[in-house]
């Protein structure tokens, strides 16, 4: 079910809530069926599988937090490889992704995960047979899922569910009255949840999404100086959750026109053109679209996770917990 907006009925439960609740009960039957022959569907890979996910639609900060635990399973000697969907994208089958490959055709998240990681990442809704490639066609021994909890097929030895601490659950309904994939009972399966911007619960972590400096995105020559604090520009979001990424340029101390567009939007020049003169800065998921498109004077946010110190050790803790899980499995099989 794609959504390219958050409904502000998701927030609460009102009365549009109420009125889909016959459509959500039928989502709920859907689902506890699917979850209910998970455990036959699923197919292992021949390497540890640790799947990033969420219980809700939209935008939770999943793809900057594989960013992380794709450097910190490099750190501890692993060679990870990423699947992922391929959200949007024109492809078909499974598809092997680099940093030069077409956003349009594999979809931007994966373009960026390969821009910024270096390591081999394959699309495709069959997450089991994109699994299967990365190990026939590169030298990868850990394979980490960007999206995918709800993707059965797909054995894996670890689950993380993200959350945005901001929206939380919404108001606590399933698709189509509110904003979730799952029950949230869900997350009592899964070992650990992660809370975007603040802890959770109690026993789960926390990491933070923390800006870096502004990178020039126009490919045209000319670009100057980014812009500085208090400076007026025009922030453009093509993503889940806009509302955060114009909330930190605004922390940083810009003065923002906010322009908020569909997820995965397949930009346009207009899109990024303005008859003032004021900055366009964009994120760096929709920059991997932009750079053809964009004016002069045009900028992106690069953003980086940062777990607390906790929580880094837990992930760390659950990447080697992956490994033993998976050597278990094939010792038993």
């Amino acid at each position: 079910m794609a959504i390219d907006r958050y409904p502000a009925f998701w927030d609460r439960n009102g009365v549009s809530a109420a009125m889909l609740s016959p459509l959500e009960w039928v989502f709920r039957r859907a689902v506890a069926r699917r979850r209910a022959r998970a455990d036959a569907v699923a197919q292992w890979i021949d390497a540890p599988v640790v799947v990033v996910g969420n219980a809700s639609v939209g935008g939770t900060g999943k793809t900057p937090l594989v960013l992380w635990l794709v450097e910190a399973a490099m750190a501890l000697g692993f060679r990870p490889g990423i699947v992922l969907r391929g959200h949007r994208s024109s492809a078909r089958g499974v598809v092997p992704v680099t940093a030069d490959s077409d956003p349009t055709m594999v979809g931007d998240e994966a373009v960026l995960l390969a821009r910024r990681t270096f390591r081999p990442v394959v699309i495709g809704a069959d997450r089991v047979a994109a699994g299967r490639m990365l190990l026939e066609t590169a030298a990868v021994d850990l394979v980490i899922s960007d999206d995918g909890l709800q993707h059965y097929p797909l054995g894996r030895d670890v689950e993380i569910a993200v959350v945005d601490a901001d929206r939380g659950h919404g108001n606590g309904r399933c698709l189509p009255a509110g904003p979730l994939r799952e029950p949230l009972d869900r997350l009592n399966e899964v070992d650990l949840v992660l809370g975007n911007g603040r802890r959770m619960t109690e026993d789960g972590g926390m990491f933070e999404i923390v800006p870096g400096s502004l990178q020039a995105l126009a490919s045209s020559g000319g670009v100057g100086e980014p812009p500085a604090p208090g400076q007026a520009v025009h922030a453009v979001a093509g993503i889940g959750h806009p509302e955060r990424f114009f909330a930190t340029l605004s922390a940083m101390g810009f003065v923002i026109h906010a322009h908020p567009l569909g997820d995965h939007h397949h930009f346009r020049p207009e899109d990024l053109r303005f008859d003032d003169g004021a900055p366009v800065i964009v994120t760096e998921k929709d920059a991997v679209k932009c750079r053809a498109l964009a004016p002069v004077n045009s900028w992106y946010l690069p953003v980086e996770a940062r777990p607390d110190e906790a929580t880094a050790r837990r992930l760390k803790d659950l990447l080697e917990l992956a490994q033993a899980r998976s050597k278990n499995r094939e010792a038993g099989s």
